[in-house]
Protein backbone atom coordinates (compact mmCIF):
# COMPACT_ATOMS: atom_id res chain seq x y z
CA UNK A 1 0.00 0.00 0.00
CA UNK A 2 1.32 3.39 -0.95
CA UNK A 3 0.71 6.05 1.67
CA UNK A 4 0.82 9.56 0.32
CA UNK A 5 2.67 12.10 2.41
CA UNK A 6 0.34 14.96 2.91
CA UNK A 7 -0.88 16.55 6.10
CA UNK A 8 -4.24 18.01 6.98
CA UNK A 9 -2.44 20.05 9.61
CA UNK A 10 -0.58 23.22 8.78
CA UNK A 11 2.96 23.72 9.95
CA UNK A 12 5.47 21.27 11.32
CA UNK A 13 3.94 17.92 12.20
CA UNK A 14 1.12 18.20 14.74
CA UNK A 15 2.04 21.64 16.01
CA UNK A 16 -0.96 23.31 14.39
CA UNK A 17 -3.16 21.44 16.86
CA UNK A 18 -1.24 22.79 19.82
CA UNK A 19 -2.51 26.25 20.82
CA UNK A 20 0.11 28.93 21.18
CA UNK A 21 0.59 29.89 24.84
CA UNK A 22 -0.76 33.29 25.79
CA UNK A 23 2.01 35.72 26.49
CA UNK A 24 0.72 36.88 29.83
CA UNK A 25 2.46 37.57 33.09
CA UNK A 26 2.32 34.71 35.58
CA UNK A 27 -0.62 34.88 37.93
CA UNK A 28 0.03 35.84 41.52
CA UNK A 29 -1.26 32.48 42.66
CA UNK A 30 -1.46 29.23 40.73
CA UNK A 31 -5.09 28.34 39.89
CA UNK A 32 -6.58 25.42 41.78
CA UNK A 33 -5.54 22.09 40.35
CA UNK A 34 -2.70 23.54 38.29
CA UNK A 35 0.96 23.12 39.19
CA UNK A 36 3.50 25.79 38.36
CA UNK A 37 7.26 25.56 38.69
CA UNK A 38 8.74 28.37 40.70
CA UNK A 39 11.43 29.81 38.42
CA UNK A 40 13.77 32.41 39.92
CA UNK A 41 14.65 35.47 37.88
CA UNK A 42 17.77 35.25 35.69
CA UNK A 43 17.37 31.48 35.40
CA UNK A 44 19.77 29.99 32.85
CA UNK A 45 19.06 27.26 30.31
CA UNK A 46 21.28 24.85 32.24
CA UNK A 47 19.28 25.48 35.39
CA UNK A 48 16.00 24.84 33.61
CA UNK A 49 17.00 21.74 31.66
CA UNK A 50 13.92 19.54 31.48
CA UNK A 51 14.09 16.49 33.69
CA UNK A 52 10.92 14.76 32.49
CA UNK A 53 9.93 12.39 29.70
CA UNK A 54 6.68 11.83 27.85
CA UNK A 55 5.99 8.09 27.45
CA UNK A 56 3.32 6.57 25.19
CA UNK A 57 1.54 3.23 25.71
CA UNK A 58 1.11 0.50 23.15
CA UNK A 59 -1.65 -1.90 22.21
CA UNK A 60 -3.43 -3.27 25.25
CA UNK A 61 -4.17 0.14 26.75
CA UNK A 62 -7.25 0.65 24.57
CA UNK A 63 -10.77 0.56 25.99
CA UNK A 64 -14.19 1.51 24.66
CA UNK A 65 -14.96 5.12 25.55
CA UNK A 66 -11.35 6.31 25.62
CA UNK A 67 -10.97 9.96 24.70
CA UNK A 68 -14.72 10.68 24.42
CA UNK A 69 -14.99 12.92 27.49
CA UNK A 70 -11.69 14.54 26.58
CA UNK A 71 -12.92 15.48 23.09
CA UNK A 72 -16.16 16.84 24.54
CA UNK A 73 -14.24 19.12 26.91
CA UNK A 74 -11.31 20.11 24.69
CA UNK A 75 -11.60 21.62 21.19
CA UNK A 76 -7.94 20.78 20.58
CA UNK A 77 -8.49 17.11 21.45
CA UNK A 78 -11.64 17.00 19.31
CA UNK A 79 -9.62 18.35 16.37
CA UNK A 80 -7.17 15.46 16.71
CA UNK A 81 -9.96 12.92 16.34
CA UNK A 82 -11.39 14.81 13.35
CA UNK A 83 -7.96 14.76 11.68
CA UNK A 84 -7.53 11.03 12.40
CA UNK A 85 -10.96 10.24 10.95
CA UNK A 86 -10.20 12.26 7.81
CA UNK A 87 -6.82 10.56 7.38
CA UNK A 88 -8.36 7.08 7.53
CA UNK A 89 -11.53 7.91 5.62
CA UNK A 90 -13.64 6.42 8.41
CA UNK A 91 -14.63 7.24 11.98
CA UNK A 92 -11.96 5.67 14.15
CA UNK A 93 -13.17 8.07 16.86
CA UNK A 94 -16.65 6.53 16.88
CA UNK A 95 -15.12 3.07 17.22
CA UNK A 96 -12.95 4.27 20.12
CA UNK A 97 -15.90 5.91 21.86
CA UNK A 98 -18.73 3.49 21.13
CA UNK A 99 -17.11 0.15 20.26
CA UNK A 100 -17.96 -2.64 19.88
CA UNK A 101 -15.03 -3.90 21.94
CA UNK A 102 -14.21 -6.85 19.69
CA UNK A 103 -13.78 -4.55 16.68
CA UNK A 104 -11.77 -1.99 18.63
CA UNK A 105 -9.42 -4.73 19.85
CA UNK A 106 -8.51 -5.78 16.31
CA UNK A 107 -4.88 -4.79 15.79
CA UNK A 108 -5.63 -2.65 12.72
CA UNK A 109 -8.21 -0.66 14.73
CA UNK A 110 -6.67 -0.56 18.19
CA UNK A 111 -3.44 1.00 16.97
CA UNK A 112 -4.80 4.08 15.13
CA UNK A 113 -7.40 4.59 17.87
CA UNK A 114 -4.67 4.56 20.52
CA UNK A 115 -2.44 6.92 18.57
CA UNK A 116 -5.26 9.44 18.10
CA UNK A 117 -6.24 9.21 21.75
CA UNK A 118 -2.69 9.65 23.00
CA UNK A 119 -2.13 12.75 20.88
CA UNK A 120 -5.52 14.07 21.99
CA UNK A 121 -4.37 13.80 25.61
CA UNK A 122 -1.21 15.73 24.82
CA UNK A 123 -2.85 18.57 22.95
CA UNK A 124 -5.53 18.86 25.63
CA UNK A 125 -2.77 19.33 28.21
CA UNK A 126 -1.16 22.03 26.06
CA UNK A 127 -4.53 23.71 25.64
CA UNK A 128 -5.31 23.65 29.35
CA UNK A 129 -1.87 24.98 30.27
CA UNK A 130 -2.26 27.78 27.75
CA UNK A 131 -5.62 28.66 29.27
CA UNK A 132 -3.93 29.62 32.54
CA UNK A 133 -1.03 31.46 30.90
CA UNK A 134 1.44 28.57 31.24
CA UNK A 135 3.10 26.12 28.87
CA UNK A 136 4.52 22.61 28.84
CA UNK A 137 8.23 22.72 28.06
CA UNK A 138 9.79 20.26 25.64
CA UNK A 139 10.68 16.99 27.43
CA UNK A 140 14.11 15.45 27.52
CA UNK A 141 12.77 12.32 25.81
CA UNK A 142 9.74 11.03 23.94
CA UNK A 143 9.54 7.24 24.37
CA UNK A 144 6.95 4.78 23.11
CA UNK A 145 6.27 1.19 24.06
CA UNK A 146 5.92 -0.86 20.86
CA UNK A 147 3.17 0.79 18.78
CA UNK A 148 3.54 3.76 21.17
CA UNK A 149 6.66 4.63 19.17
CA UNK A 150 4.38 6.04 16.47
CA UNK A 151 2.58 8.21 19.04
CA UNK A 152 5.94 9.39 20.38
CA UNK A 153 7.11 10.31 16.88
CA UNK A 154 3.95 12.29 16.16
CA UNK A 155 4.29 14.08 19.49
CA UNK A 156 7.93 14.89 18.69
CA UNK A 157 6.96 16.21 15.23
CA UNK A 158 9.06 13.54 13.50
CA UNK A 159 5.88 12.27 11.83
CA UNK A 160 2.60 13.99 10.97
CA UNK A 161 -0.62 12.90 12.65
CA UNK A 162 -2.34 11.84 9.38
CA UNK A 163 0.68 9.79 8.33
CA UNK A 164 0.92 8.32 11.82
CA UNK A 165 -2.64 6.97 11.92
CA UNK A 166 -2.41 5.63 8.36
CA UNK A 167 0.88 3.92 9.14
CA UNK A 168 -0.36 2.15 12.26
CA UNK A 169 -3.46 0.99 10.39
CA UNK A 170 -1.14 -0.50 7.76
CA UNK A 171 1.15 -1.88 10.48
CA UNK A 172 -1.75 -3.70 12.11
CA UNK A 173 -2.88 -5.24 8.84
CA UNK A 174 0.65 -6.33 7.94
CA UNK A 175 1.22 -7.84 11.39
CA UNK A 176 -1.98 -9.86 11.14
CA UNK A 177 -0.93 -11.25 7.76
CA UNK A 178 2.73 -11.91 8.67
CA UNK A 179 3.79 -15.49 9.32
CA UNK A 180 0.74 -16.88 7.51
CA UNK A 181 0.45 -20.62 8.02
CA UNK A 182 2.54 -20.56 11.20
CA UNK A 183 0.42 -20.47 14.34
CA UNK A 184 1.69 -17.49 16.32
CA UNK A 185 1.13 -16.85 20.01
CA UNK A 186 2.34 -14.81 22.96
CA UNK A 187 2.52 -15.37 26.72
CA UNK A 188 3.13 -13.25 29.80
CA UNK A 189 5.66 -14.66 32.24
CA UNK A 190 5.32 -13.20 35.73
CA UNK A 191 7.65 -13.52 38.68
CA UNK A 192 10.54 -15.18 36.85
CA UNK A 193 13.98 -14.08 37.94
CA UNK A 194 15.66 -12.11 35.15
CA UNK A 195 18.70 -14.37 35.41
CA UNK A 196 16.54 -17.35 34.38
CA UNK A 197 15.28 -15.79 31.16
CA UNK A 198 18.21 -17.00 28.96
CA UNK A 199 17.56 -20.57 30.10
CA UNK A 200 13.86 -20.17 29.30
CA UNK A 201 14.78 -18.98 25.80
CA UNK A 202 17.09 -21.97 25.34
CA UNK A 203 14.47 -24.52 26.40
CA UNK A 204 11.51 -23.02 24.55
CA UNK A 205 13.46 -22.53 21.32
CA UNK A 206 13.73 -26.29 20.96
CA UNK A 207 10.00 -26.30 20.14
CA UNK A 208 9.97 -23.65 17.45
CA UNK A 209 10.49 -19.94 16.78
CA UNK A 210 10.70 -18.14 20.12
CA UNK A 211 11.72 -14.69 21.34
CA UNK A 212 11.37 -12.31 24.26
CA UNK A 213 8.95 -9.71 22.91
CA UNK A 214 8.77 -7.34 25.89
CA UNK A 215 10.90 -6.88 28.98
CA UNK A 216 8.40 -4.75 30.81
CA UNK A 217 9.70 -4.59 34.37
CA UNK A 218 11.80 -6.72 36.73
CA UNK A 219 10.12 -10.11 36.83
CA UNK A 220 7.72 -9.43 33.95
CA UNK A 221 8.42 -10.48 30.38
CA UNK A 222 6.21 -11.26 27.40
CA UNK A 223 7.37 -13.97 25.00
CA UNK A 224 6.37 -14.46 21.38
CA UNK A 225 6.71 -17.03 18.61
CA UNK A 226 5.19 -20.24 17.32
CA UNK A 227 2.41 -21.59 19.51
CA UNK A 228 4.18 -24.87 20.30
CA UNK A 229 7.19 -22.94 21.62
CA UNK A 230 4.99 -20.54 23.60
CA UNK A 231 3.02 -23.32 25.24
CA UNK A 232 6.25 -25.11 26.09
CA UNK A 233 7.63 -21.86 27.53
CA UNK A 234 4.63 -21.50 29.82
CA UNK A 235 5.42 -24.89 31.37
CA UNK A 236 9.19 -24.37 31.46
CA UNK A 237 8.78 -20.96 33.09
CA UNK A 238 6.91 -22.51 36.01
CA UNK A 239 9.64 -25.11 36.38
CA UNK A 240 12.20 -22.28 36.47
CA UNK A 241 10.37 -20.50 39.28
CA UNK A 242 7.87 -18.19 37.60
CA UNK A 243 4.79 -17.36 39.65
CA UNK A 244 2.48 -17.33 36.64
CA UNK A 245 2.67 -18.02 32.90
CA UNK A 246 -0.35 -16.93 30.88
CA UNK A 247 -0.83 -17.67 27.19
CA UNK A 248 -2.44 -14.50 25.84
CA UNK A 249 -5.59 -14.42 23.67
CA UNK A 250 -3.82 -13.06 20.58
CA UNK A 251 -3.09 -14.56 17.18
CA UNK A 252 -0.13 -12.35 16.29
CA UNK A 253 3.43 -13.14 17.40
CA UNK A 254 4.51 -9.51 17.80
CA UNK A 255 8.19 -8.59 18.13
CA UNK A 256 9.39 -11.97 16.93
CA UNK A 257 10.97 -13.35 13.75
CA UNK A 258 7.45 -14.26 12.57
CA UNK A 259 6.99 -10.54 11.86
CA UNK A 260 9.70 -10.59 9.15
CA UNK A 261 7.14 -10.28 6.34
CA UNK A 262 5.49 -7.34 8.09
CA UNK A 263 8.86 -5.66 8.55
CA UNK A 264 9.69 -6.02 4.85
CA UNK A 265 6.32 -4.65 3.83
CA UNK A 266 6.51 -1.75 6.26
CA UNK A 267 9.99 -0.85 5.02
CA UNK A 268 8.47 -0.20 1.59
CA UNK A 269 5.53 1.74 3.02
CA UNK A 270 7.71 3.84 5.33
CA UNK A 271 9.96 4.77 2.41
CA UNK A 272 7.06 6.80 0.96
CA UNK A 273 6.50 8.88 4.11
CA UNK A 274 8.27 12.04 5.22
CA UNK A 275 10.15 11.85 8.53
CA UNK A 276 11.69 14.90 10.22
CA UNK A 277 14.12 15.54 13.03
CA UNK A 278 12.34 15.04 16.37
CA UNK A 279 12.09 17.99 18.74
CA UNK A 280 13.66 15.86 21.49
CA UNK A 281 15.40 12.50 21.57
CA UNK A 282 13.45 9.31 20.90
CA UNK A 283 14.64 5.91 22.13
CA UNK A 284 14.88 2.65 20.19
CA UNK A 285 12.76 -0.16 21.62
CA UNK A 286 15.37 -2.91 21.41
CA UNK A 287 18.40 -1.26 23.01
CA UNK A 288 17.34 2.29 24.00
CA UNK A 289 19.85 4.02 21.75
CA UNK A 290 18.86 7.65 21.07
CA UNK A 291 17.10 8.48 17.80
CA UNK A 292 17.93 12.02 16.77
CA UNK A 293 16.94 12.29 13.11
CA UNK A 294 14.20 11.33 10.71
CA UNK A 295 16.07 8.47 9.08
CA UNK A 296 16.73 6.93 12.48
CA UNK A 297 13.02 7.16 13.25
CA UNK A 298 12.13 5.48 9.96
CA UNK A 299 14.59 2.63 10.57
CA UNK A 300 13.27 2.10 14.10
CA UNK A 301 9.74 1.44 12.88
CA UNK A 302 11.02 -1.38 10.69
CA UNK A 303 13.44 -2.92 13.15
CA UNK A 304 11.18 -2.99 16.18
CA UNK A 305 8.69 -5.29 14.46
CA UNK A 306 11.05 -8.25 14.75
CA UNK A 307 13.11 -7.08 17.75
CA UNK A 308 11.93 -6.99 21.35
CA UNK A 309 10.90 -4.04 23.50
CA UNK A 310 13.26 -3.59 26.44
CA UNK A 311 11.21 -1.12 28.46
CA UNK A 312 13.37 -1.63 31.54
CA UNK A 313 16.45 -0.51 29.63
CA UNK A 314 14.59 2.47 28.15
CA UNK A 315 13.49 3.73 31.56
CA UNK A 316 16.91 3.14 33.08
CA UNK A 317 18.54 5.00 30.18
CA UNK A 318 16.30 8.00 30.67
CA UNK A 319 16.89 7.95 34.42
CA UNK A 320 20.66 7.83 33.93
CA UNK A 321 20.37 10.91 31.71
CA UNK A 322 18.66 12.90 34.45
CA UNK A 323 14.96 12.15 34.00
CA UNK A 324 13.17 11.91 37.33
CA UNK A 325 9.58 12.46 36.17
CA UNK A 326 7.71 10.30 33.65
CA UNK A 327 4.35 11.35 32.24
CA UNK A 328 2.28 8.67 30.51
CA UNK A 329 0.45 10.29 27.61
CA UNK A 330 -2.57 8.21 26.69
CA UNK A 331 -5.39 6.22 28.22
CA UNK A 332 -4.76 4.18 31.34
CA UNK A 333 -1.77 3.67 33.60
CA UNK A 334 0.06 0.63 32.23
CA UNK A 335 3.42 2.38 31.77
CA UNK A 336 3.01 4.42 34.96
CA UNK A 337 2.75 1.22 36.97
CA UNK A 338 5.70 -0.41 35.17
CA UNK A 339 7.90 2.65 35.75
CA UNK A 340 7.12 2.61 39.47
CA UNK A 341 8.48 -0.94 39.57
CA UNK A 342 11.59 -0.13 37.53
CA UNK A 343 12.60 3.09 39.31
CA UNK A 344 10.56 3.43 42.53
CA UNK A 345 12.28 6.71 43.39
CA UNK A 346 11.03 8.42 40.22
CA UNK A 347 7.77 10.32 39.85
CA UNK A 348 5.39 8.60 37.43
CA UNK A 349 2.17 10.38 36.45
CA UNK A 350 -0.67 9.22 34.20
CA UNK A 351 -2.12 11.99 32.04
CA UNK A 352 -5.49 10.42 32.82
CA UNK A 353 -5.01 11.63 36.40
CA UNK A 354 -3.37 14.94 35.47
CA UNK A 355 -6.36 16.00 33.36
CA UNK A 356 -8.99 14.86 35.86
CA UNK A 357 -11.19 17.77 36.92
CA UNK A 358 -10.65 21.27 35.58
CA UNK A 359 -6.94 21.71 36.34
CA UNK A 360 -3.71 20.29 35.03
CA UNK A 361 -1.97 18.39 37.81
CA UNK A 362 1.55 18.37 36.38
CA UNK A 363 4.69 19.64 38.17
CA UNK A 364 6.39 20.75 34.93
CA UNK A 365 4.53 23.88 33.84
CA UNK A 366 6.51 27.04 33.17
CA UNK A 367 5.64 30.55 32.06
CA UNK A 368 5.89 30.90 28.25
CA UNK A 369 8.62 33.55 28.54
CA UNK A 370 10.87 30.92 30.14
CA UNK A 371 9.91 27.94 27.97
CA UNK A 372 12.71 28.61 25.49
CA UNK A 373 15.22 27.79 28.23
CA UNK A 374 13.96 24.26 28.66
Amino acid sequence: MHIRTHSTLAGHGNRALWPSPRRTAPAAACPAGVWRRQIPENTTRQELMTNFAFVFPGQGSQSVGMGRALAAASPAAAAVFVAADEALGESISNLAWEGPEDRLNLTENAQPALLATSIAYLVAAHERASGVGMTLPNPRFYAGHSMGQYSAMVAASALSLPDGVRLVRERGLRMQASGSGRDGAMAAILGLDDAAVPELVSRASRHGVFAVANRNSPGQVVVSGERAAIEAAAEEAKALGAKRAIVLPVSVAAHSPLMAEAATAMRDVLATVEFREPTAALLANADAHPILDGEGARAELVEHLTAGVDWVRAVETMTADGVDTFIEVGPGKVLTNLIKRIVPEATAIAMDDALAGDGLDLPILVHPDLAHLA
